[in-house]
C-alpha cells in the first residue's frame, strides 16, 4: 500500500495551523467527519434565510411599541437618521446585500480557497460571519443602518460566499464514488441555518422555553431552566443583543467545523474503488482549468440554469408568509368566507404565526431537498436532475392558482414544499454538474464564479415577485388572486431554463488541460512529484465509528431542535 510520505502529503514542520499543508489527511482518518465540519458552517452562515425575523422589531426599534415613521425621509437620510425608525422595505435590502455578496465574494475569492484549502477559507468566513453580526449589532444599538448594512450585509455577505463554497471541492474529492451526494451534505445545512437560527433569534428577543413544543394535541413541556425571559424589554426590542449572542455562538460553531475540515492527499481514493471504466458521455475524465472554464458555453448554460432555477425559488421564500396570509386569509382559522381585509387586527396576528410556519415548513423542505435530489443524481445524471426541476417546477407553479382557488391548504403548502426542495436540490447539484463538465481539479473556483447567478438572481426573483404584486395590488385585484399572473411568469423562468438545460453538452476537449498541465499543477499544490502514486493511504472508506457518530450528534441536535420547532409551527397551518 502507497504510504502517505510517498505520495507527497507530509505535513511540513513549518506548515502554519491555517495551511494547507496542515491539513492533508494522515493514515486513519475517517472522511465521514468531514461532511459535519461542513454542517457546522453551513448551519450557521444558512440564517441568511431566516432574517425576516427581524424586520419588524427593527422597524420599532426606537417606536418600541409602534414604529416612529417619518414618511418623507429618503433612504439616504434613513442611513444616517437616529431619531425615527427605518422602514422595513429599506431594511429588507439587507437580504439583498446578503446574496449578492455571496455569489461575489466567492466568484472573487474562489480560487484563493482553492490555493489556502477549506480550513484557512472556514476561518476567515468565521471572522465575517460572527464579526458582521457583531458589527451589525453596534449598528442597531447606535440606531445606524449604513453601519447595519457594513456589518452585517456586507461584510457578513463576504462570510457568506467563502463559507458557503468553502466545503465543496473538499467534499467532492473525498467521495469520488458518491459526488452527488457529497454536494448534497456539503450544502444541505444551508437550507435548515433558517430553521434553526429564525426560533432561535424569536426565543432570544422575546422569551420562551428553548425545549417546549406544542403540537396541538400533544404538548412537551421543557424544564423550568430552559425557561428565558428574552432580551425584549420596555425600552428596548432586544435585536442587538441578540445579534452579539448569536454571532458570538455562530464564531465557535464555524471555527469547530474550519478546524474539523481535512483535505485529501495526492492521489487518494477510497479502498476498493476504481474510476468508472464505461464512459458517460455528461461525465468528463479530463480537467478544464479556472480561467478557460468561463469560456466555454457550458459554463454559462449553467450558469442560466441555476440562475433561473434560483429566480423562481428565492421570490416564493422572500413573499412566503404574506403569500400564504393573502391567499386564504380567514380560512386559515376556520373563517372560509372571510378575505383578508376583512380579518381585524387580533385575526391578522394569528395567520401571521401560522404563515410563519409555512415559512419554517419550506425550509425543512429546502434542506431535505438538498440531499435528496443531489443523492438522486448519482443515478439519474446531473442533467436528467435539472430536467426533473424544470418540468416538475412548470407543472406545480401553473397548478398553484388553481389549488389556491379550491381552497386546498394540503395541496398548496405540498406544492410549494416540492417546489421548495428542488430549490434547495439545484444548489446541492451544481456543483457535481460542473464536476462531471469541468473536472474536480478547480471545481470549487469555478462554482465560486457560477455563484454569482444566485446574485443575479436575489435581484431578479424579488423584485419580479415584489412587483408585480404591487401592479396587481394598485390595479384592484383581489388579494387572493395577486399571484396568479406571477406564478404564470415563474413558469415561463423555468421554461427558459429548460431550454438552457436542454442545450448542455460535454466541453469540447480543445479546453481540456494536458496530463503535463494536470501533473504540474498537482505537484506545484501538493509539493508532490508530478508522478502520483493511487491509494487509499490508509484511509479507506471510513465509517461511522465513535468519533464521526458524536461529530454527527453534535450537528443532528440543533437540526432536530429546528425540524421540531418547525413542524410546532407548521401543525397550526391545517
Amino acid at each position: 500500500m502507497a504510504s502517505v510520505e510517498s505520495a507527497g502529503t507530509m505535513v511540513g514542520e513549518t506548515a502554519g495551523i491555517f495551511d494547507r499543508e496542515h491539513t492533508v489527511a494522515k493514515a486513519g482518518f475517517n472522511r465521514w467527519l468531514v461532511p459535519p465540519a461542513a454542517l457546522c458552517i453551513h448551519l450557521c452562515i444558512g440564517m441568511a434565510y431566516g432574517f425576516s425575523v427581524f424586520w419588524l422589531p427593527l422597524s420599532r426599534s426606537i417606536g418600541i411599541t409602534q414604529t416612529k415613521a417619518c414618511p418623507d425621509m429618503s433612504l439616504v437620510e434613513e442611513l444616517f437618521t437616529t431619531t425615527c425608525d427605518w422602514k422595513v422595505a429599506s431594511l429588507g435590502w439587507m437580504f439583498t446585500l446578503f446574496f449578492v455578496l455571496l455569489g461575489v465574494s466567492a466568484a472573487i475569492w474562489g480560487g484563493w480557497l482553492e490555493r489556502v484549502g477549506p480550513r484557512k477559507a472556514g476561518a476567515v468566513a468565521a471572522c465575517c460571519w460572527g464579526g458582521g453580526l457583531l458589527i451589525g449589532a453596534l449598528g442597531v444599538y447606535v440606531h445606524q443602518l449604513w453601519i447595519m448594512w457594513l456589518g452585517a450585509g456586507v461584510i457578513g455577505g463576504i462570510g457568506l460566499g467563502l463559507g458557503y463554497i468553502s466545503p465543496v471541492s473538499t467534499l467532492v474529492k473525498w467521495f469520488p464514488d458518491r459526488r452527488g451526494m457529497a454536494t448534497g451534505m456539503a450544502i444541505m445545512g444551508f437550507g435548515g441555518g433558517a430553521m434553526i437560527g429564525a426560533p432561535l433569534a424569536n426565543i432570544l428577543m422575546n422569551g420562551g422555553n428553548f425545549f417546549s413544543f406544542d403540537f396541538g394535541s400533544m404538548h412537551l413541556a421543557g424544564p423550568s431552566a430552559s425557561a428565558f425571559a428574552g432580551f425584549k424589554s420596555a425600552a428596548d426590542v432586544g435585536v442587538w443583543q441578540t445579534f452579539v449572542t448569536m454571532g458570538v455562538v455562530y464564531f465557535i460553531f464555524m471555527m469547530i467545523g474550519a478546524f474539523a475540515y481535512r483535505v485529501v492527499p495526492t492521489g487518494w481514493q477510497p479502498d476498493g474503488w476504481t474510476p468508472p471504466t464505461t464512459k458517460k458521455a455528461m461525465i468528463s475524465e479530463h480537467h478544464v482549468h479556472l480561467r478557460n472554464a468561463h469560456k466555454t458555453p457550458q459554463f454559462w448554460l449553467i450558469w442560466w440554469v441555476l440562475c433561473l432555477n434560483v429566480s423562481a425559488g428565492i421570490g416564493v421564500i422572500g413573499m412566503a408568509s404574506p403569500m400564504l396570509q393573502e391567499i386564504f386569509a380567514g380560512k386559515l382559522i376556520g373563517l372560509p368566507d372571510v378575505g383578508f381585509n376583512q380579518l381585524d387586527t387580533a385575526q391578522k396576528a394569528t395567520i401571521a404565526g401560522i404563515a410563519a410556519g409555512f415559512a419554517g415548513l419550506l425550509s425543512l423542505f429546502n434542506i431535505g431537498g438538498r440531499f435528496f435530489w443531489a443523492s438522486l443524481s448519482d443515478h439519474i445524471g446531473r442533467k436528467n436532475t435539472y430536467y426533473c426541476f424544470f418540468l416538475i417546477g412548470i407543472v406545480l407553479y401553473a397548478a398553484a392558482p388553481t389549488f389556491a382557488a379550491v381552497g386546498s391548504k394540503l395541496l398548496f403548502v405540498l406544492a410549494f414544499g416540492i417546489i421548495l426542495s428542488m430549490y434547495g436540490g439545484g444548489f446541492a447539484t451544481v456543483p457535481a454538474y460542473l464536476a462531471d463538465m469541468f473536472g474536480t481539479l478547480f471545481v470549487g473556483a469555478i462554482h465560486g464564479r457560477l455563484l454569482t447567478a444566485w446574485s443575479t438572481a436575489g435581484i431578479i426573483g424579488p423584485v419580479v415577485v415584489n412587483y408585480i404584486r404591487e401592479f396587481q395590488l394598485a390595479a384592484g385585484v383581489p388579494r387572493d388572486q395577486l399571484y396568479n399572473s406571477t406564478m404564470y411568469i415563474l413558469c415561463a423562468m423555468l421554461a427558459a431554463g429548460l431550454v438552457c438545460n436542454f442545450l448542455i453538452k460535454p466541453v469540447d476537449h480543445k479546453w481540456n488541460m494536458s496530463p503535463e498541465e494536470v501533473a504540474r499543477y498537482q505537484s506545484e499544490t501538493a509539493k508532490s512529484e508530478a508522478s502520483i502514486q493511487h491509494g487509499s493511504f490508509g484511509i479507506g472508506k471510513g465509517g461511522l465509528d465513535l468519533k464521526a457518530a458524536l461529530f454527527w450528534a453534535f450537528v443532528g441536535v440543533p437540526l432536530l431542535w429546528g425540524t421540531l420547532k418547525t413542524l410546532e409551527g407548521a401543525v397550526k397551518i391545517f
